[in-house]
């Protein structure tokens, strides 16, 4: 196992500090960036191996780079509840969160049950866990049943009505990849954009309005 001081050497020796001005522009933050690409952490990911003690170490470093790396070494089918809860609550830019989603959470058998307790959250990011995690798993979950994910559309209703960025766009991410998932769940989707337009909230009426402008052409089909 590699120690924490030589993957630390190696991101700072892939650090773009010319390149964090740009990235704090697309909502890309965090104190200890190191502006580092997601093709050069993967990369780094595939040289080292997975190595889930180093994934936990490396995500209380805080740098949004080491967490990303951290969420392509973690073992999902070694992730806890609590290292799971954890990662949601150390969670400060959008690109972590949903990297997170993709390379790790969604691979581990305790991802589904996490959705409705994140969505219920009023930490932003852990809330926006929720989402992005459901509309990954929208993509990539091939088996799960369009029933399970008919079970989940409340909890879009119910989030629409949160004005803050970085959590309305995963509730529209969500809608829209459940919809497109298939023929029974795109007319569920466009009902329920439907109704989140006609919604007084600025918020709901926004993701009703983009979800509809993808999915009604579909509809076609």
């Amino acid at each position: 196992m590699a120690e924490l001081k030589q993957v630390l050497q190696l991101l700072k020796q892939q650090a773009r500090p010319e390149q964090l001005g740009a990235m704090v522009k697309f909502g890309l933050t965090g104190d200890a960036r190191l502006g580092l690409s997601v093709p050069a952490l993967r990369a780094m990911a595939k040289q080292l191996g997975m190595d889930h003690a180093m994934a936990l170490v490396l995500w209380d470093t805080a740098i949004p780079d080491a967490q990303i790396l951290a969420t392509l070494l973690a073992d999902p089918k070694q992730l806890s509840v609590s290292e799971m809860n954890h990662w949601t609550e150390g969670m400060r830019s959008w690109d972590v969160c949903d990297q997170t989603c993709l390379n790790a959470f969604r691979r581990s058998p305790l991802a589904w049950a996490r959705i409705p307790v994140w969505a219920h959250s009023d930490a932003e990011f852990v809330k926006r866990a929720a989402f992005s995690l459901l509309a990954v798993l929208a993509v990539h979950d091939k088996k799960r049943a369009d029933a399970d994910f008919i079970a989940l559309l409340p909890l879009i209703a119910a989030a629409a009505d949160d004005e803050r960025n970085f959590v309305k766009k995963s509730v529209n991410w969500a809608l829209r990849q459940i919809g497109k998932r298939s023929c029974v769940l795109l007319p569920l989707a466009i009902q329920l954009a439907e109704q989140l337009h006609d919604r007084p909230e600025k918020a709901a009426r926004w993701i009703g309005a983009d979800a509809l402008r993808e999915l009604r052409p579909r509809s076609s089909l």
